[in-house]
């Protein structure tokens, strides 16, 4: 059996907050397989984003080990975890999180040119093309709708080929319509490209779309198991 690509082995996290330290994570197992979809599901404050951010990278464990692609990331520096980031993962945020003074093509342009892509215009502009955005290049964010915006978050986001996509709550912020036409993208181009997708969100039937449903409560994983067949064929 080959190695997974995410791997959580007793994990905990605590964090600090005006009432003390608060534990978010409490002895959380995990495996994911290499192109597998993963939906996170709970109710809200169950540490669902929290556990998104230590695949990531983003958030530290105290006590358990994080392995992704292979790389143990408890024995990772800030520098060594910025390049694993840069080169495995891509995160799609509820809030898009695109730079206002650029334009749709230069925000995904970024990510390749920090890792060191000489001529990333064309790449930039294939990936924006996939997303059914080729004649937005030219456009500012505040120029896009909350749909095209997150496409373009989603464009940057696969642009450098991560093996790795994290999508935090990636429909919040859109009406169901909207929503719906980015969620058959994602799924669509997971794929086609045999991507590793881990997407939190508390919409079940989003989760459904995914292969796998992990369920979170209380910081623990409560349920772990494949998604109902009938609504997965539907993706």
């Amino acid at each position: 059996m080959s190695e997974p690509m995410i791997e959580l082995n007793g994990v905990h996290v605590s964090l600090p907050s005006d009432a003390g330290m608060v534990h978010i994570l409490k002895g959380v197992d995990l495996e994911v397989g290499a192109g597998e979809s993963v939906a996170v599901a709970g109710p809200s404050g169950s540490g669902k984003s929290t556990l998104l951010m230590v695949i990531a990278g983003l958030e530290g464990a105290n006590r358990g080990k994080v392995r992704v692609a292979g790389l143990d990331l408890g024995r990772l520096g800030e520098d060594a975890l910025a390049l694993f980031r840069r080169e495995h993962i891509g995160i799609v945020f509820q809030a898009f999180h695109l730079i206002a003074t650029m334009t749709a093509l230069e925000n995904v342009s970024v990510p390749l040119e920090l890792a060191g892509v000489r001529d990333a215009e064309p790449t930039a502009r294939a990936e924006l093309e996939a997303v059914g955005l080729g004649h937005r290049l030219a456009h500012y964010p505040g120029q896009l709708s909350g749909g095209e915006q997150q496409r373009v978050a989603l464009a940057r986001a696969l642009a450098p080929g991560p093996g790795v996509i994290l999508a935090d709550e990636p429909t919040g912020n859109l009406d169901a319509g909207t929503g719906g036409e980015v969620v058959d993208l994602m799924f669509r181009l997971q794929r086609e490209r045999g991507t590793t997708l881990v997407l939190v969100t508390h919409d079940a039937a989003l989760a459904a779309r995914a292969g796998r449903i992990v369920q979170v409560r209380d910081g623990r994983i409560g349920a772990d198991g494949p998604a109902p067949a009938a609504v997965r064929a539907l993706s």
